[in-house]
């Protein structure tokens, strides 16, 4: 099943990374008063993922969930990667380009698994984390070289004969309604999407379809998948936060051509009174490909701006400007666009 045919309320879910202690140690209350206000907003797409906190994030959204019928709302969360009982420091993991944004987490080992009982155990123990019977969609999680470096394509050779096929037989089964990959780099789904026998049904493209990062993705990426029928979830909609106030890009520092472009944003919002996380969602959403955006928060106001954004009237002339200016690649659809 396609991603926009299983939503329930629109396009805008809820990325629950930040649940999993990205980057601060956050008080439980917070963490699930955060998703009781997603709810309550109307949200009723929420994803999730073991790497989360080794298992934190999974636990929390569970938790806050538990008392919601679980028909009414659309889960995914991903594989790739299990949750041991052997306990190891989480600031000493090795996690490729992200460093240390979950040394909050919990301290259990995580190990990579890529195959096809990797995947069946790892869904079976996010039912578990989850407190549900069912997982809607599934992601192969970082199967890229943010996180492999130069083995990503063995990462992804043993997801192809490992996960992949698993997925889609627990899809024909019923367990699930899809699977795809859920990555911050483009390359692995470029290549997925070349695969003849690989029948995905989306990807979450985290970070890579963003107001200050798109020219990559559209190149290749969007146009085949939107070919193929192959939904877009984006994730990282606010480029790790830079474009929602935060102080982090690709989970680091600001490189300085960045930052630059994101004055010009700022300065093109302030001139036509539109909130740049407005401008920020509605720009992922523009594209044909795109089936919903999962922005990440960990406080309940963030949930209320979201919901905001998503519905603010943005005025014609911005996103003329926008592309007149050069702040987006021509090829990219924009709102007014017929």
């Amino acid at each position: 099943m396609k991603v926009r045919q299983a939503l329930l309320a629109g396009p805008l879910g809820f990325g629950a990374a930040p649940l999993g202690n990205m980057f601060r140690d956050i008080a439980e209350d917070e963490a699930l008063a955060t998703v009781d206000a997603a709810w309550a907003a109307g949200t009723r797409y929420f994803d999730t993922a073991p790497f989360y906190g080794a298992g934190l994030s999974e636990i929390r959204l569970g938790k806050a969930l538990s008392g919601r019928p679980r028909g009414e709302y659309v889960l995914s969360t991903k594989v790739g990667r299990l949750i041991l009982d052997e306990l190891e420091d989480p600031a000493a993991r090795d996690q490729g380009e992200k460093g240390d944004i979950f040394k909050y987490g919990r301290a259990n080992k995580i190990a990579l698994d890529y195959s096809a009982d990797g995947a069946k155990r790892s869904i079976e123990d996010s039912l578990k984390r989850l407190g549900v019977d069912h997982i809607d969609f599934v992601w192969i999680h970082d199967v890229a070289q943010d996180f492999h470096g130069d083995r990503w394509l063995s990462m992804f050779e043993a997801a192809r004969v490992g996960a992949f096929p698993a997925l889609t037989r627990l899809r024909e089964e019923g367990v699930i309604k899809g699977w795809g990959l859920g990555v911050n780099r483009v390359e692995a789904v470029e290549v997925m999407l070349d695969l003849a026998e690989a029948d995905p049904d989306g990807t979450l493209l985290a970070g890579r379809y963003t107001l200050l990062d798109h020219e990559r993705a559209l190149q290749r990426l969007m146009p085949a998948a939107q070919k193929r029928g192959v939904d877009i979830v984006v994730g990282g909609p606010y480029s790790s936060g830079v474009l929602a106030g935060g102080k982090h890009f690709e989970y680091g520092a600001v490189p300085p051509q960045i930052a630059a472009k994101l004055e010009k944003l700022k300065a093109l919002c302030a001139r036509h009174q539109v909130p740049i996380k407005a401008a920020a969602l509605q720009f992922c959403l523009a594209h044909p490909a795109t089936a919903a955006v999962i922005p990440g928060a960990s406080k309940p106001e963030r949930i209320v701006e979201d919901h905001a954004a998503l519905a603010a009237k943005i005025p014609d002339d911005f996103w003329r400007e926008l592309r007149e200016d050069g702040l987006v690649s021509t090829a990219a659809p924009l709102p007014i666009d017929p």
